[in-house]
């Protein structure tokens, strides 16, 4: 499941990219464009810079901005980061793989045959989606 950390962070990236002529944008003005709380989005965006991804500039003019290309911010990356592994249990996880206590034989579980597929619709759509392509992709909101 998508965590709400993943969801917020996902949609501030968005705004930053779609706004990135206005230059930084403060956490406060992304937090009441998004509609998210502003001292989780705080987190998010402190995160995301951590990683890499954003950079910030303090005083008055001050804000967060992306870092790198949005063409090389890959969604595989953003998940990982924000919402940890991407299978849903740890015996289909690439990165965080561990077998059931409960499985005596993996290779017949059908279960995990079916959250290996999961994992790999999964990925196969992440590994695929940019920043750019994600937020050039969806219609944005439009305000009357």
């Amino acid at each position: 499941m998508l965590s709400n950390k993943t969801k917020y962070g996902i949609k501030a990236l968005v705004h930053l990219y779609r706004n990135a002529e206005q230059g930084p944008i403060s956490a406060y003005k992304i937090a009441e464009a998004e509609n998210i709380s502003h001292k989780f989005l705080e987190s998010i965006l402190l995160l995301l810079k951590k990683n890499g991804i954003l950079a910030s500039k303090k005083g008055k003019t001050g804000g967060y901005y992306l870092l790198k290309k949005p063409d090389e911010i890959m969604m595989t990356d953003i998940f990982r980061l924000l919402n940890g592994p991407i299978a849903m249990f740890p015996c289909a996880s690439l990165n965080y793989y561990e077998i059931c206590d409960d499985c005596p034989d993996e290779a017949s579980c059908t279960v995990n045959y079916l959250l290996l597929e999961i994992r790999d619709q999964t990925l196969a759509i992440l590994r695929n989606k940019s920043l750019a392509k994600l937020a050039d992709e969806t219609p944005k909101f439009k305000m009357d």
